[in-house]
């Protein structure tokens, strides 16, 4: 199980699976109940892959899109 309220950003130890879409700004964005999450893939050493959900604990369009810009910038470091 994946902790999510974990608020420190580590980026994982494995190969993530990133798309960027210029025409969807909502990428890896999901809204649950008004509240905003990111998702991904991992691609692990093993050849499995592991789905990762993380609450962005906001509300705000803005600030989620914020926060997975940051996010996905320093797993993929």
């Amino acid at each position: 199980m994946i902790n999510t309220n974990d608020t420190t950003a580590r980026p994982p130890a494995s190969k993530l699976s990133i798309r960027v879409s210029e025409d969807n700004r909502r990428h890896h964005l999901w809204n649950n109940n008004g509240t905003w999450w990111l998702h991904y893939t991992e691609h692990l050493a093993d050849f499995t892959k592991r789905r990762v959900r993380r609450s962005l604990r906001t509300h705000d369009l803005e600030l989620a899109i914020s926060r997975r810009d940051e996010w996905l910038q320093t797993a993929a470091a």
